[in-house]
């Protein structure tokens, strides 16, 4: 069965979880973990998205992240390729870090947003590695508590939902942490026992964002994507069939396997006919360019655009 696609509008709060594949860890000393902090704080300063909580584990990450206009995919995979990179060139391995598609929940951050912020900070109590969340350095609970800084954690908006008061938010925040210290496993928050395991949210919630865009169409054809990228690149469709390897068409061909290779509905064995190419051609050319779109975010820009003008021409 195809896998649903993300739901991505602007404001919308996620929980997500990085595993290390294979349950590898992920981090291997602490100078990693600051190297994490740093690409976590050059993603919300590119993409102005905001982190509310997070917790650094031994072979997982947990993060609530509140995007803006840049969908979530964009922004995990420029994070997940940039640390991968950085681990594999400090410990001299290769491969995958992290565990195929990272998880993301969908959450009502009216309604929950202080009680997700508060269960992935007491994710290392849950694992007992600490009997209390101060006593671990690697999430934003000390940030909420006034005892450390960390510069690209958004601690506003939840503080701002027990008190206007910024002080006395923070002993309140503190004093609700403690009191959820037992709390144990919540498979809500993991997307398991909802209708929709893209969503936590209460029946309301659900209609609000029925209407709200899919970060890529449920159900897309070859044919609306080559249209799609021959239009962006004002290109005719016969063109990405041709010899040679001009940087046009190589860009143009690059895309649509890119495009491709994030959808449920397309195989780049569809895209052989009409390009002409073989498929471990095209899969390098879609790795290319998803790499080179870590460092150059008009590509996203681009990548985003003609997966619009499909949304539109479906509509």
């Amino acid at each position: 069965m195809a896998r649903k696609p993300r739901i991505h509008y602007t404001g919308a709060v996620y929980h997500v979880i990085l595993r290390g594949n294979d349950r590898q860890r992920v981090f291997f000393d602490d100078h990693d973990r600051h190297r994490f902090y740093l690409f976590l704080q050059q993603g919300v300063e590119r993409f102005r998205h905001r982190i509310h909580a997070f917790s650094l584990m031994t072979n997982h990450i947990h993060l609530v992240m509140q995007v803006d206009a840049t969908p979530l995919s964009c922004i995990m995979q420029s994070l997940s390729l940039r640390y991968t990179r950085w681990v594999n060139w400090r410990h001299n391995r290769s491969g995958h870090l992290f565990q195929g598609r990272y998880k993301a929940v969908l959450v009502d951050g009216d309604s929950f947003l202080l009680e997700l912020v508060r269960y992935v900070h007491l994710n290392p109590v849950r694992a007992k590695m600490v009997a209390s969340p101060d006593e671990y350095p690697w999430t934003g609970h000390r940030a909420y508590c006034g005892k450390e800084i960390i510069p690209w954690l958004s601690t506003e908006l939840t503080l701002s939902m027990i008190s206007g008061k910024k002080e006395e938010a923070m002993r309140a925040y503190a004093s609700f942490v403690q009191e959820g210290l037992d709390e144990r496993r919540r498979g809500e928050f993991h997307g398991e026992g909802t209708v929709d395991n893209r969503i936590m949210g209460d029946e309301e919630f659900m209609e609000k964002i029925a209407g709200q865009g899919d970060e890529l169409p449920v159900n897309i054809s070859i044919d609306e994507v080559i249209t799609a990228v021959c239009d962006r690149y004002k290109l005719a469709p016969a063109a990405l069939a041709l010899p040679g390897k001009t940087r046009a068409l190589s860009h143009a061909r690059g895309m649509a396997a890119w495009i491709i290779q994030d959808s449920t509905s397309v195989t780049l064995t569809e895209l052989i006919c009409w390009t002409g190419r073989d498929l471990s051609s095209l899969s390098a050319m879609a790795q290319r360019i998803r790499k080179r779109s870590v460092m150059e975010i008009a590509l996203l820009s681009e990548k985003e655009e003609i997966l619009n003008q499909i949304t539109i021409c479906k509509a």
